[in-house]
C-alpha cells in the first residue's frame, strides 16, 4: 500500500511535467479512414510518453516498425508498482536501477504467453533513444537501460543513442516553447534543436525539405468511443490527429503516434504540444499522419498529472496488448487504417 509520504512525493515529484490549466472543448469530428501503409507505423514520446511508446513498440512489434524515446526507461521497469516507478525508474541512486536481464526474461516470457507480440517483430526496427544532459527529472541511466534492453531483445534493431545534447526535461524545438535551460511548463523548450526532425529522420530516413509551417489539418476526435468494452481507459474526452493535405487527398501515408508527457495533455496545456512540438511540418514532408492521443488526470487511481500508464494504475495487464490504454490506441490506429493487432 502506498504511504502518505509516497503519495505526496508522487504529486510533487513524479517523472514529468507540471503546467498551467487549459479548458478543452468538445471534439470536432470522428477519426478519418485514410490510406495508410501498416508496415510503416512508428511511435515516439517524452518521459511517461516515452515509457508508453516503448510499451506499444514492444507489445505490438509485429505491427510497429520503430520508436523514438526521449527521457524514458525500459519496458516493464515499474513491475506494476508505483513505489518502484518512483524509485528505480525515475532517478535511481547508488546503482539501484532496473535489472535488465530480469526485464528481458519478463519480455521473453510475455511473448511466449502471447500477451505481447513475438519479439522477432523487433528485428530490424529503428530505435532512437534521446536524453538531455541537463535533465534532472529522469536519470540518464534509464535511457541507457532502455537501449540495453533493446540490445538484449533485438540485437538486429537499428539503434541510435543520442545522449550528449544539453537540454533539460523537455521536448526540444528550434524556437518554440519555454526556455530550454529549466524544465518548466509546457515542457516544450526552445533549445535550438529540432527533436521532431531527428525523430522523423531516424524512423523514416533521410529528411526531405520541410516548410516552415504545417499546411495540413489538425483535427480533434472523441476518444471515449475507443474505450475497450466500455471500461475506463483514463484517457481524455478529446484526442488529436494531424492529417497532411496529401494524405487527406488519398496518398498512401504512414502513421506515427506521438505520446505527450505527464501534465502535457490537452486538459492542462491545450494544443501547445500538438502544435508546437514540431511534428506536423515534418509530417507534411514525409507523408505521415500523426496521432496525438490524450490522457486525463485522476485522483482515483492516483494519477494527478495525467501520466500514461506505465506502472499499472489501470490494471495489472497495463503494458500488454490487453491493457486498457494499449487497446484504445490500437483501436484508434485501426480506424485510421493501420491496425496494430
Amino acid at each position: 500500500m502506498m504511504t502518505p509520504r509516497t503519495a505526496l512525493r508522487f504529486v510533487l515529484a513524479t517523472s514529468v511535467l507540471a503546467g498551467a490549466a487549459s479548458a478543452v472543448h468538445a471534439a470536432d469530428t470522428a477519426l478519418p479512414k485514410l490510406k495508410l501503409d501498416p508496415a510503416r507505423t512508428t511511435v515516439s514520446g517524452l518521459s511517461s510518453g516515452a515509457y508508453m511508446a516503448h510499451q506499444v513498440h514492444v507489445a505490438f512489434s509485429d505491427h510497429v516498425a520503430g520508436a523514438a524515446l526521449i527521457a524514458g526507461g525500459p519496458y516493464h521497469c515499474a513491475d506494476g508498482k508505483l513505489e518502484t516507478a518512483l524509485a528505480r525508474c525515475m532517478a535511481p541512486a547508488d546503482g539501484k536501477g532496473p535489472d535488465i536481464e530480469a526485464l528481458a526474461r519478463h519480455a521473453i516470457d510475455a511473448a511466449k504467453a502471447g500477451t505481447i507480440a513475438p519479439l522477432s517483430g523487433l528485428a530490424g526496427d529503428k530505435v532512437l533513444v534521446l536524453h538531455g544532459k541537463a535533465d534532472k527529472t529522469v536519470g540518464e541511466s534509464l535511457s541507457r537501460d532502455t537501449a540495453a534492453l533493446y540490445r538484449e531483445l533485438a540485437p538486429k534493431a537499428v539503434l541510435h543513442e543520442d545522449l550528449d545534447r544539453a537540454f533539460t526535461h523537455t521536448f526540444p524545438t528550434e524556437s518554440a516553447g519555454a526556455s530550454c535551460e529549466t524544465a518548466t511548463a509546457p515542457y516544450v523548450g526552445k533549445c535550438g534543436f529540432d527533436a521532431a526532425a531527428e525523430i522523423f529522420a531516424d524512423l523514416y530516413g533521410k529528411p526531405p525539405h520541410a516548410a516552415k509551417e504545417a499546411t495540413g489539418e489538425l483535427r480533434s476526435f472523441d476518444q471515449d468511443t475507443f474505450r475497450p468494452d466500455g471500461a475506463d481507459d483514463f484517457l481524455g474526452a478529446k484526442g488529436y490527429v494531424y492529417v497532411p493535405k496529401a494524405c487527406a487527398a488519398g496518398k498512401t501515408c504512414a502513421l506515427h503516434v506521438a505520446f505527450h508527457g505527464c501534465q502535457q495533455n490537452a486538459d492542462t496545456i491545450g494544443e501547445t504540444f500538438v502544435r508546437d512540438a514540431g511534428y506536423d511540418r515534418w509530417a507534411d514532408a514525409y507523408g505521415v499522419v500523426v496521432l496525438y492521443p490524450q490522457t486525463r488526470a485522476t485522483m482515483a487511481p492516483l494519477n494527478p498529472k495525467g501520466c500514461w500508464d506505465w506502472w499499472g494504475y489501470g490494471g495489472e495487464n497495463y503494458d500488454t496488448r490487453d491493457g486498457a490504454q494499449m487497446r484504445a490506441i490500437a483501436a484508434m490506429a485501426a480506424v485510421l487504417g493501420a491496425p496494430l493487432r
